[in-house]
């Protein structure tokens, strides 16, 4: 008995659905490590200037507490994904690539 999701499944495509197809798989193939590593370069320089302006939170005292407390309302909403980024974050050398696999 055939339900009526895999007859949908077994239509052929529509002309725009081709084309969504295929674009979604020129963009996996040529430009999603560009985004991917222009994104961590992103999530990178945000960590880095929360650091140095609200370092007192992970106990790194940089700037003055007034400055930092000016910036307060900007990056209250960031704090608590901030924080979980820096305690999941690894250092270079524990990066999957450059495991040793097999030897």
């Amino acid at each position: 008995m055939v339900t009526e999701d895999a007859l949908r499944m077994l239509k052929p495509k529509t002309q725009p659905q081709r084309f969504q197809a295929a674009k979604d798989f020129l963009y996996g193939l040529t430009g999603y490590q560009f985004v991917r590593h222009a994104q961590e370069m992103k999530h990178e320089a945000e960590s880095l200037f929360f650091i140095a302006t609200m370092g007192d939170l992970v106990g790194i005292p940089v700037l003055p507490p007034i400055h930092a407390l000016r910036l307060l309302p900007y990056f209250a909403p960031e704090i608590a994904r901030w924080k979980r980024q820096l305690a999941r974050s690894r250092e270079f050398w524990e990066k999957e690539e450059y495991d040793l696999h097999g030897v």
